[in-house]
This record gives structure tokens, C-alpha cells and sequence, in this order.
């Protein structure tokens, strides 16, 4: 069974434009949980009200209406108490202070936590072998390259001593190689310290790569709210390329994009390829009744390789009335 450690219930969130004083709602009575020891991605494309369902957990911003409660405790009513189960690594390296070495900014954060630097002094060595940053300790983390500071950032987190650990971004900007690193490093964390980890990032690389599960906001309220695998599953077994052994007609190639307009045709010299998404199974049929006007012959039919990427457009994009679901 599985246990919430945050729970966010029905949050609304309205800005009033300092120009035109219009009122715009940027969350939308959402709600989800997030389980204790999971890595969860929580994503939307710009404008989408992400950000602000972020600050809204971390603290940053008060909602309308609607709670988030971490830990059990409520995030409004006892803040400081509930801000000490969540530590945030936000985008743009402003984790971190650059005139200061590496060593020093552990210290120096796990003092606005109320910690010695006694008391934290062999947690900081653990971290530092840990994050591979045993050698640069006594080094500025200005000269630092993108990747060292953000292992830096991280493994000031978990100084912390948090449950939960919300990571914006944590890839961006850095080689594959340190890339991968960082993934690896994410995983070593939720096994071996049993934290749980929130994930918000563009690369969906990173998400289907580590995410077990996703929420995903749009236009200010939750659009999906599944397991990654569901969603792939969900897409691939409706996503089918088509080679056919000569050409569409004109009104074939109209009647099929009337009825599926995501439809891509491909032609060659000789043969044409179909891609195509279908909303129902049984669209199928109706797919090849307009093949078999001209009797064009069918050489292959197989289920299109989808990845996370395009999951997410088709589901920002509204283009799949299915695959919104509330599988927690």
C-alpha cells in the first residue's frame, strides 16, 4: 500500500496584470499526492500553472483556497514545521553561493537550518565522496562547471535531512555524461535514503528514464495523473505505421485526413507510408474500408515506437481524449 507524504488538495491561485488589472487564474482547483519514496515528475508546458503549484508546496506562495499538507502537517498552518520535510533545487544556480567554496556552502546551509558545523561535519564528507566532490571541496564554486554545481546543489539538499526533495530542472545545461551521473545519482538517493524525489523538467528523456509516475498540468488544472509505462502503453498500441505498395488517391488521402487528422502521409517512387494515431481500436476498420477503395495492397503493418516526448505533446496538445487519467 502506498503512503502520500505531500498532498495537495484543490488549490486555486489567481494574479490580477499590473497593466490591465484582468484577473487570470493560473491554478485551477488541483489535486494530487505524491508518494512517500517515489521519483515523480511533475510537468506542464509554459503558462501552465506549474510553477505556481510549485511555489505554492515549497511555501513561496499562498493559494487562494485548497492545502497542501507534507509530511502530514499543513503547509499553511504550521509552515516552518512542514518546510523542514521539503528542500527545493531550484533552476539557474540560485542554490548556491558562488564567493564561497564548496565545503563553506554546506556549512553555510546547513547553518540556516539550525545545524552546527560540528554536527554536520562527517554527513558533509559522506556527501562529498557521495558527489564525487571530495577534490573540489576547498574550491570556489564560481570556477565550478554547470555539472559540479548542480551535484553541489543536490548534496546540499540532502544535507538538509528532508523527506521529500524537489528538483527543478536538474539537467539542464549539462553534458551527457554528467547528465547521467545526475540520474544515476537521483536513483542511489531514493534507494539507499529512501527519500522522495519531485522532478520538474523539459527533457522527457529524464523523465521516462526515471519517473515512475507523472502529473501533468495544463491550462491550470491536472490533465493526467499516471504511471509512465500506462501512458507509453497507452499511445504505442494506438500509434501504427502503414507500408503500402503504391500511392493514395487524392480522395482517399482526403477521406482519411477528415477522419484522422494527425494522419502523416509519406510517399516514395514507389511505395507510401502511413503514420497514424487512432482514438479507438475499432478506428481500424474504418482505416482500411478508405484503404480498400483502390485496393491498394498492404506490405507492413507495425505499432510505431513512441517515446515520452511525444506523449506529453499529445496530451498538452488535447490531441487524446483517452489518455487523461487519474490513476494515482
Amino acid at each position: 500500500m502506498t503512503t502520500p507524504i505531500i498532498e495537495v488538495q484543490n488549490l486555486k491561485k489567481s494574479y490580477k496584470k499590473r497593466k490591465t488589472k484582468e484577473w487570470i487564474t493560473a491554478v485551477n482547483d488541483i489535486s494530487f499526492t505524491v508518494n512517500k519514496g517515489e521519483i515523480l515528475g511533475l510537468l506542464g508546458p509554459n503558462g501552465a500553472g506549474k510553477t505556481t503549484t510549485i511555489k505554492m508546496i515549497c511555501g513561496l506562495v499562498r493559494p487562494d483556497s485548497g492545502s497542501v499538507s507534507i509530511s502530514g502537517i499543513d503547509n499553511q498552518q504550521k509552515r516552518l514545521q512542514a518546510q523542514e520535510h521539503i528542500s527545493a533545487v531550484l533552476e539557474g544556480n540560485r542554490n548556491l553561493y558562488w564567493r564561497l567554496t564548496v565545503r563553506e556552502n554546506m556549512e553555510y546551509f546547513a547553518g540556516n537550518r539550525g545545524k552546527s558545523r560540528k554536527e554536520v561535519a562527517s554527513r558533509i564528507d559522506e556527501l562529498l565522496q557521495q558527489f564525487r566532490l571530495k577534490d573540489k571541496e576547498n574550491e570556489m564554486v564560481n570556477r565550478l562547471s554547470r555539472g559540479m554545481q548542480q551535484k553541489l546543489a543536490i548534496a546540499v539538499a540532502m544535507l538538509a535531512g528532508s523527506d521529500v526533495i524537489l528538483l527543478d530542472e536538474p539537467t539542464l545545461g549539462l553534458d551527457i555524461e554528467t547528465g547521467y551521473e545526475v540520474r544515476e545519482l537521483l536513483r542511489e538517493i531514493v534507494r539507499n535514503e529512501q527519500k522522495t524525489i519531485i522532478i520538474t523538467s523539459h527533457d522527457m528523456d529524464v523523465i521516462q528514464d526515471l519517473c515512475e509516475r507523472t502529473v501533468i498540468i495544463n491550462n491550470g488544472k491536472v490533465v493526467t495523473n499516471d504511471r509512465v509505462e500506462n501512458l507509453l502503453k497507452l499511445f504505442e498500441v494506438r500509434a501504427y505505421a502503414i507500408k503500402l505498395e503504391g500511392h493514395l488517391s487524392e480522395e482517399q488521402h482526403q477521406l482519411l485526413l477528415e477522419k484522422f487528422p494527425l494522419l502523416e502521409y509519406k510517399p516514395d517512387t514507389v511505395h507510401s507510408i502511413l503514420e497514424v494515431d487512432l482514438t479507438q481500436s475499432q478506428d481500424i476498420y474504418e482505416l482500411f474500408d478508405i484503404l480498400k477503395l483502390e485496393q491498394i495492397p498492404v506490405d507492413t503493418i507495425d505499432r510505431k515506437t513512441i517515446n515520452f516526448e511525444q506523449v506529453f505533446l499529445k496530451i498538452v496538445n488535447g490531441r487524446d481524449k483517452v489518455a487523461v487519467s487519474q490513476r494515482a
